[in-house]
């Protein structure tokens, strides 16, 4: 499809209002190997939006060039109820309907991604542990660092 990394790098590109740092991705590609390209999904509804196609569609294009596309279901993430982004605490799903979810998000992200060159990881692979370690990682954070966060501090003052 395309002769050069620059060329590769305009192709990828196109439609994206930027590609950060400027010039890496050229860099990356004239390295003549394949890239690893990740998209993260948290599973906390049954179906994937409109939005989450834009993204596959631009990963297609970096499957049709070579690249090795990894989709990560979020399970543990959305077992857990990751704020970010919201200025609403998510409401804790069924942990049946968490893997019910990420099922059709698997299926329905292939209606775009080949699957055969996907690798599809889970968060709960690395990030299931003990109690225990979830408190000690709890505790590296304070309550300052936390409402440094835009969308914590947003709560926090709203009450």
């Amino acid at each position: 499809m395309t002769d050069s990394a620059g060329e590769a790098a305009r192709f990828l590109t196109r439609n994206a209002v930027d590609a950060l740092p400027q010039g890496e991705l050229e860099r990356q590609l004239a390295k003549g190997r394949p890239l690893q390209v990740k998209l993260g999904v948290d599973p906390t509804t049954p179906d994937i939006h409109l939005g989450h196609t834009v993204v596959l569609r631009k990963l297609r294009e970096f499957q049709d060039l070579g690249h090795q596309v990894v989709l990560i279901v979020g399970d543990y993430t959305a077992r857990v109820g990751d704020p970010s982004g919201r200025s609403t605490i998510r409401p804790q799903a069924d942990p049946a309907d968490i893997d019910a979810n990420a099922r059709t998000y698997e299926e329905q992200a292939f209606k775009v991604l080949d699957r055969d060159a996907t690798e599809v990881r889970h968060n709960g692979e690395w990030l299931d542990m003990p109690m225990e370690d979830l408190f000690r990682l709890a505790r590296t954070a304070t309550v300052a660092q936390l409402l440094e966060r835009d969308d914590f501090a947003k709560r926090d003052s709203a009450g």
